[in-house]
């Protein structure tokens, strides 16, 4: 497919400027080798004015849509990219009610629900592991909570951060909500994001016991529960706890709870390892592509029946 992708606002309107540009897009997205029919495999159709592909083997019409997340969309395409063109500029991410506004979105309940399935195309497909050297350590979103020591949870979550180094800088980071700071939940945060060989640096919590024998590199560095030190040892993991902190506190006002904590993080891991990037255009590409790549997640399957409140 065309790989002119738009540089700036007034690229991205004039490239789709009408619903039908949108369309083509995504049917180029999803069949970029040529139409292949669901149904039959066939490979032979065409294009029928209301946007479908029409299978001349099996005479059945296909969405480009269909299956992906914008399947059964009651908003127009154009809104959804501009959505996205939106999520991907804005330094300071997207709210629900942010979105809302700058669509002309009639109901909150839409707005956030395109915010949730945007924020699951954010998320990683397939491994992508961190290499080289990592730093990883956790962070507690939420603030303290009188009377509950250590790493025990009540009201607040813990979010466990790796952070990939470039030499002295900041390089990719990953980002998990865990139940809890236990071997099992750090162990597998570790194993599932980390390129096993790679030299893990991690202070001397009993979480994450066991990473040398599952093949890491395992550096410790003991910090007794000393906050200053924890901040001086681990700088990176610390300043990615910081800039997520306060991106919850501003553009979200803080008003995040466990359930959709995740997207949060997907999200901003998302924004956090393309922020050195020089083209707008390939972030919105490989959004869209997430998108058109990814089943839809239904209402229910996002929020279990729980009304989003504003």
């Amino acid at each position: 497919m065309e790989q002119a992708f738009a540089k700036n606002l007034v690229e991205f309107t004039r490239r789709f400027e009408a619903e039908s540009d949108c369309l083509r897009y995504v049917t180029d997205m999803r069949w970029p080798h040529g139409f292949v029919c669901p149904g039959c495999g066939g490979r032979k159709g065409w294009s029928m004015s209301r946007g479908t592909a029409f299978c001349a083997a099996c005479r059945r019409q296909t969405s480009p849509m269909a299956g992906t997340v914008l399947h059964g969309t009651h908003v127009p395409v154009r809104s959804w990219f501009l959505g996205m063109w939106l999520a991907c500029t804005q330094r300071t991410g997207l709210s629900a009610k942010g979105l809302q506004r700058e669509l002309g979105l009639g109901s909150y309940r839409t707005a956030w629900l395109m915010l949730q399935k945007l924020r699951r195309a954010m998320a990683r497909i397939g491994p992508d592991r961190l290499t080289g050297s990592v730093e990883a350590d956790e962070t507690y979103i939420g603030g303290e909570e009188k009377g509950v020591p250590g790493r025990k949870l009540v009201q607040k979550a813990l979010v466990a951060i790796a952070v990939e180094l470039d030499g002295r800088k900041l390089g990719r980071a990953r980002l998990r909500h865990v139940p809890d700071g236990s071997r099992k939940s750090l162990g597998s945060f570790i194993t599932e994001t980390v390129e096993p060989g790679s030299r893990v640096h991690t202070d001397g919590w009993a979480g994450y016991k066991g990473l040398a024998t599952a093949g890491f590199d395992h550096r410790v560095t003991h910090t007794a529960g000393d906050e200053s030190l924890a901040v001086e040892v681990f700088p990176h993991a610390h300043l990615v706890a910081s800039l997520l902190k306060r991106w919850l506190g501003a553009t979200h006002q803080g008003r995040v709870g466990h359930k959709h904590l995740q997207g949060c993080l997907d999200e901003f891991a998302f924004r956090f390892n393309r922020r050195q990037s020089q083209h707008i255009g390939k972030i919105f590409h490989r959004l869209v592509e997430q998108l058109v790549l990814r089943q839809s997640p239904t209402y229910r399957n996002i929020a279990e029946s729980q009304e989003p409140s504003a």
